[in-house]
């Protein structure tokens, strides 16, 4: 089987930002599938392109089989709204071009946000006579109308549209969270399989102590509590440096927030205006170095705004916390919540409330063993539920299923 997947926001291994496609598609081509990926070469997390030049393409090995294609892309992807949805447009068209050259497709996998790279997997699929595979990563426009991104009324009625004609066009959908099950089946989404986000726990290290990631960042003796992840609208850090001026008492913490993204500049400077000393920003890593960052960790955060459509969500940040054997704080209700506490892998705080985020990370560096104990439970409960392997497995039957002939 051949399996070509659309996705602008891809991050390979050796890039920041979520790797799963990556992980998924080196599984599938382990099993002898091929599987071809057209990316854009403009990092989704930095905004920075790989190249100061970017060609029309550029071929990349994957490993394990896997072919890569970045394909051109307007770069100023963090500069404004306007310039996002032109990068957003400029991928729908090169993804498209490009794609008509890959031969001998048996699936077209698209994948949103962003929503109109699914127009091109779709037309793509059509063309190719091949079946039609939509992802749904997080409910696109629902989300950007919540947190305020997109206010167009036209717009918003065009994107609500777009959706529902690709949930009815899919041959196949697949949701990573439960809490999508209902929105996607109301907007008309049918053949609905959920193959939930997860990690591999061989990305790890639970046993190690991180000592040379503390002692590279001069933070030996210290309680971190790490945030990992993207630095956007949606993520709510204002709410962690709130956090941080409330535990200025205690030398002995410090949060570490580390990513990047479109807000990090001004958190930045509002952290110095603060004089946040106990809080430290760092740059990105890729997913390969990502298992030093955490096992430098005593505790992470997970964050996102106060909207109630965010208790759908299953951030992949979460998964990895659990892998990494670390416990996690929680300042995400809803779905994600639901494993957390079910795995005791971490203490719940009300989204919004640095109050309580505060009090939570002081809780923990004031009792290390039992925060230790919830990033134990928190791996053993995804090694039984959450594991990628076993996760990639049941994706392959799927996408087997979706492409046998029909009697």
């Amino acid at each position: 089987m051949h399996i070509l997947i659309i996705h602008q926001a891809f991050a390979a291994l050796d890039e920041p930002g979520g790797t799963r496609h990556h992980e998924m598609a080196r599984h599938l081509s382990h099993k002898g599938h091929r599987v071809t990926i057209i990316a854009s070469p403009v990092s989704y997390i930095t905004g920075v392109a790989r190249q100061t030049r970017i060609p029309w393409v550029e071929q990349q090995d994957g490993g394990e089989g896997v072919t890569i294609l970045r394909a051109y892309t307007y770069p100023q992807l963090h500069k404004s709204f306007v310039h996002r949805v032109f990068s957003f447009f400029s991928f729908m068209l090169s993804s498209l071009l490009i794609g008509l050259s890959v031969k001998n497709v048996d699936l077209v996998w698209g994948t949103s946000p962003p929503i109109f790279q699914g127009v091109t997997a779709w037309v793509l699929a059509r063309l190719k006579r091949a079946k039609f595979l939509f992802e749904i990563r997080d409910l696109w426009p629902a989300f950007a109308i919540a947190v305020g991104v997109l206010t167009n009324p036209v717009l918003i009625i065009a994107s609500q549209w777009l959706e529902k004609f690709l949930y009815k066009r899919a041959d196949q959908l697949m949701v990573n969270s439960p809490g999508f099950l209902d929105h996607v089946q109301k907007k008309g989404g049918k053949n609905i399989a959920l193959i939930p986000n997860g990690a591999d726990t061989s990305m790890f290290d639970p046993t190690n102590s991180g000592e040379d990631f503390r002692q590279s960042h001069h933070l030996a003796n210290q309680f971190i509590a790490l945030y990992a992840g993207a630095h956007g609208m949606s993520n709510d850090l204002d709410v962690v440096l709130d956090a941080a001026a409330l535990l200025r008492d205690r030398s002995d913490i410090t949060i570490v927030l580390l990513g990047d993204g479109k807000e990090k500049q001004n958190l930045i400077r509002r952290a110095v205006k603060l004089k946040l000393d106990n809080l430290l920003f760092l740059p990105p890593v890729p997913k390969e170095d990502m298992r030093l960052a955490l096992a430098a960790a005593d505790a992470c955060i997970a964050i996102l705004k106060p909207i109630e459509l965010y208790k759908t969500v299953y951030p992949n940040k979460v998964f990895d916390y659990m892998a990494a054997g670390r416990a996690t704080i929680l300042a995400i209700d809803g779905v994600i919540r639901q494993v957390v506490e079910q795995a005791n892998a971490g203490v719940f705080v009300p989204p919004g409330n640095p109050q309580a985020l505060a009090a939570a990370i002081r809780e923990m560096a004031d009792h290390p063993d039992k925060t230790r104990d919830m990033g134990q439970a928190g791996l053993a409960y995804l090694e039984k539920h959450f594991n990628r392997g076993v996760l990639a497995n049941k994706l392959e039957a799927l996408l087997i299923e979706v492409v046998k002939p029909q009697d």
